[in-house]
């Protein structure tokens, strides 16, 4: 047998170009900076109430443990978010500066509130989308008007225009509205006592009249009940309401009385006649809706008796305002409502 020696080759190779397998180093843990993070139990605590939640700070650390049992699922945490909703509010429908998450297209996401607050008074009929509860409940009193406020007082925003008398008295006389002096020293030639405000009468466009000289609150309608006996006179004064003889004012069954004799003679202008009562500024003889309607030149109950005689009560005929002792079971004078006073 012939021995060959054993040839065993080493070669040297070096490889052109990159490597073909990745960076083999380990990964580094996240930095502390950017490794806080909440669990998903946070996400479902903030969806759920609102709860602010604490970001777990540090290096990333393998968890010791896999989820426990009170860990929520995806969809559970889906179903407590938000989706949208056509009829959700918007910017106008919440007050000016408050925060409220958006829901519809369009306006998703945190919003601020652009409503404006509403002030309600004598002018405010309705409110605007918002600021009612499902009833729409809300109730404004028609004498809430500024010619029935003192001058200088506002009251639940309405400004007050009543001047009122300048006397020092307290229930100063007014003047009587006669201009004309036919002798010296009398009524036309000295114009004693309060001076009327100008309007005299203010149209609350609901079928009464304010007269800005007393406070009182006339229906406008000066013939609706017609001409009656005293007693009847009473107790359809007593029964008149809303909607009936043009009133849309909310007043309820007893609310509306006869005049008292004085009551009833303040709106005589004794420049005037047939009838003697003043526009709606004072200035000039009452014409129709100026601001009264139907006025009739003749005798109208008052509800003061007659002292001498009670059997009678107390008329004013506004042909001229002269007064006269009426017969209260066979008298038929027309009858003109008033409220409020003292």
């Amino acid at each position: 047998m012939i021995s060959r020696p054993l040839l065993i080759l080493i070669c040297g190779c070096t490889l052109a170009g990159p490597a073909a397998a990745g960076n083999l180093n380990a990964p580094a843990a996240p930095d502390a900076a950017g490794s806080a993070m909440y669990t998903l139990q946070d996400l479902y605590n903030r969806l759920n109430a609102g709860t602010a939640g604490v970001p777990r700070p540090g290096a990333f650390a393998e968890p010791a443990a896999g989820p426990g049992s009170t860990m929520h699922t995806l969809t559970e945490i889906m179903n407590r978010m938000p989706a949208l909703d056509a009829n959700g509010a918007t910017a106008a429908d919440v007050l000016s500066g408050k925060t409220f998450w958006g829901l519809t297209s369009g306006a998703w996401g945190a919003k601020t509130g652009s409503m404006v607050t509403q002030t309600m008074n004598a002018a405010t009929t309705s409110q605007s989308a918002g600021y009612y509860n499902a009833f729409n409940l809300a109730t404004v009193d028609t004498d809430l008007a500024a010619p029935n406020i003192k001058s200088g007082v506002s009251i639940f925003g309405v400004a007050g225009t009543y001047a009122g008398a300048t006397l020092s008295a307290p229930f100063p006389v007014a003047k009587t509205g006669q201009t004309t002096p036919y002798a010296g020293g009398d009524d036309g030639n000295l114009q004693k006592g309060a001076t009327w405000p100008n309007p005299r009468f203010t149209n609350n466009g609901n079928g009464t009249v304010t007269d800005n000289l007393t406070g009182l609150v006339w229906l406008q309608h000066a013939d609706c009940g017609g001409a009656k006996l005293w007693t009847a006179a009473l107790a359809w004064a007593a029964a008149l309401a809303s909607g009936s003889c043009g009133l849309s004012d909310g007043s309820a069954a007893g609310r509306w009385r006869l005049p008292t004799i004085k009551e009833l003679s303040s709106l005589i202008h004794s420049g005037f006649g047939n009838p003697a009562i003043p526009n709606t500024a004072g200035t000039a003889r009452w014409i129709e809706g100026d601001p009264f309607t139907t006025v009739r030149s003749d005798g109208y109950w008052s509800s003061t008796s007659w002292a001498p005689f009670t059997l009678n009560a107390w008329g004013v005929y506004l042909s001229g305002g002269a007064l006269a002792d009426v017969t209260k079971a066979t008298g038929i004078l027309y009858v003109w409502l008033v409220r409020g006073g003292q």
